[in-house]
């Protein structure tokens, strides 16, 4: 890190929260989707879609178009439907729900020396479900696009929640999943970032990145 942090802020999807994969994918039936497929996939797709939005396109769930339309070609399904169903379950805050052993333990061992706040492109409810999973009491903000009505990367988003910490931007680590949205929207606006890679999609690139909440402890210290 280049300079010391007081605050760190995370996003949710693909960082402390995953999604709940049998339930989104219940419209392709009994298909089975590995989780190497699925990191695959993503491994394909974030590149394709950070040069997308460096270049002006839709940010954020544009991704996940992309990456069931994607996945429905591997497994050879060509429906519209389908496609539009996939796209819409995962926008859905409360079908991620699925949480890496050790979330929890890691994230009170960083609250002892860092305050830690939520950033995330959600529906509004991303509060009630980090609460359902026990980790809402980590956080001392949650700044939740369906709420403020901003999302990331437009900086916007990112200055409202280092107003409710009252923390410069210089003295926060932003970490998140997506280049173009998370790295690039929280560096321009000022802060530290870091990516949390679990699929390996930027392990070519000469970025700040790590595969877990254990990792990122070690980086920190």
């Amino acid at each position: 890190m280049s300079k010391a942090i007081k605050t760190i802020f995370f996003d949710v999807g693909n960082t402390l929260l995953f999604p709940n994969r049998t339930h989104i994918l219940k419209p392709i039936g009994n298909r089975d989707v590995p989780l190497e497929h699925w990191h695959a996939i993503e491994r394909d797709t974030k590149p394709k879609f950070d040069d997308i939005v460096e270049h002006g396109g839709p940010a954020d769930h544009g991704f996940w178009y992309m990456f069931y339309e994607r996945l429905l070609k591997d497994l050879e399904i060509n429906d519209e439907e389908i496609h539009a169903s996939l796209v819409d379950a995962t926008r859905v805050s409360a079908n991620w729900c699925d949480m890496r052993p050790g979330t929890c333990e890691a994230l009170q061992r960083i609250g002892k020396r860092y305050q830690m706040g939520i950033i995330s492109n959600a529906d509004g409810k991303v509060g009630d479900v980090l609460q359902r999973c026990g980790i809402a009491a980590c956080v001392r903000s949650i700044t939740d696009s369906g709420v403020i009505g901003w999302e990331k990367p437009h900086p916007a988003i990112f200055e409202a929640a280092l107003r409710t910490m009252n923390v410069k931007p210089a003295d926060s680590l932003y970490v998140g999943d997506v280049y173009s949205v998370d790295y690039l929207g929280a560096t321009r606006a000022g802060m530290q970032a870091i990516l949390f890679d679990v699929s390996g999609a930027y392990r070519r690139k000469n970025l700040p990145r790590v595969e877990s909440l254990e990792e990122l402890e070690k980086r920190l210290l």
